[in-house]
């Protein structure tokens, strides 16, 4: 049910969708380990010699088709929404990451560059409690964590993070079994697989906690 302002939920959009931009080109230009969906996309982006972008807006159409399913309701607007944000999202990840390598954060010494690595993923983490609370606009694979969390796993963030890496993992495994190679897993991967969950509940709590959950359910069209 909607319990914030639009002023409020558009404000907790934009930040959420710029600190996730900036939270992920950090990850990338540390290179020490990306979140999972990502390593899994630049993993298929070397096997089939495909542009990692082009993967990774083909997974978030996966992705959306996929919350249409799991709402049992077609639900047009926000599955537009979920690949326009996959545009923005890319648009300005490019732009953090220009300015990290202007700033020579890949050849920082590796202690450093994990420190950085862990840091983006709190970052992005942070930036997805805020944008799943403000419920307007957000990347499918985290309305996808959004549906399993309050429609099918009592509310536990967690549980539903835990869930979702399944298929990238899945994907993971079956690249390494064709190609014996293995891309953008480090320290930062195994981090996010840990801490994801976590994170993103303890952001619930402490970052701006007056933003709460504005989860939008079948005949609630209060927006």
């Amino acid at each position: 049910m909607i319990k914030n302002t639009k002023a409020q939920r558009w404000t907790g959009l934009i930040s959420g969708l710029i600190l996730n931009a900036f939270g992920n080109a950090l990850t990338i230009s540390a290179n020490m380990g990306s979140a999972v969906w990502t390593a899994s996309a630049v993993n298929y982006s070397h096997w089939f010699n495909v542009n990692v972008g082009m993967i990774l807006f083909f997974i978030g159409l996966l992705n959306a088709i996929t919350n249409q399913i799991l709402l049992k309701y077609l639900d047009w607007p926000r599955f537009i929404g979920e690949v326009l944000y996959v545009c923005f999202f890319s648009y300005f990840v490019n732009i953090f990451v220009q300015g990290f390598e202007l700033l020579g954060v890949g050849q920082l010494p590796i202690v450093v560059r994990g420190i950085l690595a862990c840091l983006g993923i709190i970052f992005f983490c942070t930036a997805i409690s805020l944008y799943q609370r403000a419920n307007l606009l957000m990347h499918p694979n985290d309305d996808t964590t959004n549906i399993l969390r309050f429609m099918y796993l009592k509310k536990s963030a967690v549980a539903a993070q835990l869930i979702d890496f399944v298929p990238p993992i899945i994907a993971m495994i079956i690249s390494f079994a064709m190609t014996k190679n293995l891309y953008a897993v480090n320290v930062g991967t195994i981090f996010s697989i840990l801490f994801n969950g976590l994170i993103i509940q303890t952001a619930d709590r402490y970052v701006w906690p007056k933003l709460k959950h504005n989860f939008k359910v079948l005949g609630n069209d209060d927006q």
